[in-house]
């Protein structure tokens, strides 16, 4: 049998994120043909008691600290993965990749378009640390057949694009504020820093980039209990519509992103839909096992074909395709796919659906960015490269 290279991972933020990353790298052995693993042997949070759950929990920690330059200064140390409050991410970002520390971060790569644009000036001053983005999703089997039919160019012309993000939890008045609700620490992007990646991670990679948007931003809950029972002031956007129009050079088409925190009914939802001249496909891990496609010749029956997706997933693994895929797994194989790319390079990974990169985290910042001036403005808001210019 092949040896694994072990890849030694510290975990800044050990909250609910750096949890799941534990979990998922305990789950190693699910993964079928592997040459590499992460082996977690430090974590880092500011609160001792969030460490707690590691020191009890991982037998490969060797050690906890509140401090996160103990892990930036260990040699024994290969990549770091980042889990903190949005307006963290600048300073520490950019402290792990100075200190030649590879780097998986989560979104949105700073709280605002200029945190943003320090981390990209890291990154470009250490070309040799590999840096990602954390977006999950886009693993589910049926999104992942979905962006390979995409790079097959089966769909023909585009003619729409609908991708979103959709949580409910917040629907509760009485649930306690938390940083993601505070300008201070979630930024004015509110939902969509929160979730915006997800949705844009495969229409990005695609090479759907907007070329402009009209935004139409929802602070639904603008008040909520604050630690003392009293209820305080909800500062960022609980909803997001964002009607963008994609010009690729080839063809123009309209797309539809969504973010939204209180979507009722929706615990979790994330969905792509893809509609085009020669083929459509849809799929929302609403329902897991269903994949949506139509496939359409000139003169032909327009009938849409539901599959029972088996579970198939872009790095084998040990679970019969008659079981249902779920959030856990899409996990796993996201840090499948980071490790892959780590180890391997972008060449040699087993499979062609990469990590979320920096550049992709720096075009949701343009589009987030004339979102908000969008709706300042209530106009439409064209996008550039170089930033954003309105219209």
């Amino acid at each position: 049998m092949q040896t694994r290279k072990v890849l030694r991972f510290g975990i800044i933020g050990c909250g609910l994120m750096g949890r799941e990353f534990a979990s998922a790298a305990s789950r190693w052995c699910h993964l079928l043909e592997m040459n590499v693993e992460p082996r977690i042997i430090a974590v880092c949070d500011p609160n001792p008691q969030a460490t707690e759950w590691f020191l009890k929990n991982v037998p490969s920690v060797q050690r906890a600290t509140t401090a996160y330059s103990e892990l930036l200064d260990d040699d024994e140390i290969d990549v770091i993965y980042c889990a903190v409050p949005h307006h963290l991410h600048a300073q520490i970002y950019c402290d792990i990749i100075a200190a030649g520390k590879h780097l998986l971060g989560e979104k949105p790569f700073g709280i605002d378009q200029a945190a943003n644009q320090e981390i990209q000036a890291a990154i470009a001053a250490h070309p040799n640390v590999v840096v990602r983005c954390a977006s999950e999703m886009p693993f589910f089997p049926g999104a992942y057949q979905i962006s390979q039919w995409i790079e097959s160019g089966r769909f023909g012309r585009i003619i729409e694009v609908s991708s979103g993000f959709w949580h409910s939890s917040d629907l509760d008045p009485k649930k306690p504020i938390n940083w993601k609700r505070m300008k201070e620490f979630n930024g004015e992007y509110g939902c969509l820093g929160d979730l915006g990646m997800h949705a844009l991670h495969v229409p990005l990679r695609s090479g759907w980039q907007p070329a402009n948007v009209r935004a139409l931003l929802s602070n639904i809950m603008t008040e909520r209990p604050g630690s003392n029972g009293q209820n305080v002031p909800c500062e960022t956007w609980d909803n997001a519509t964002l009607a963008c129009e994609v010009d690729t050079g080839e063809q123009q088409f309209p797309m539809l992103i969504s973010t939204k925190r209180i979507a009722p009914g929706h615990a979790n939802t994330w969905f792509l839909e893809v509609y085009g001249t020669e083929f459509s496909a849809r799929f929302s891990t609403q329902f897991p096992k269903q994949l949506w496609s139509l496939p359409y010749q000139s003169g032909g029956a327009q009938s849409w074909h539901v599959v029972d997706a088996p579970h198939k997933s872009a790095y084998p693994v040990i679970t019969g395709g008659i079981f249902e895929f779920g959030f856990s797994d899409s996990i796993l194989q996201m840090w499948a796919a980071f490790c892959d790319e780590l180890h391997n390079g972008r060449d040699g990974m087993s499979q062609r659906f990469y990590c979320a990169t920096p550049e992709e985290a720096a075009q949701t910042h343009t589009l987030f960015t004339a979102a908000l001036e969008s709706q300042a403005t209530a106009s439409t808001v064209s996008l550039n490269e170089g930033g954003v210019a309105a219209s």
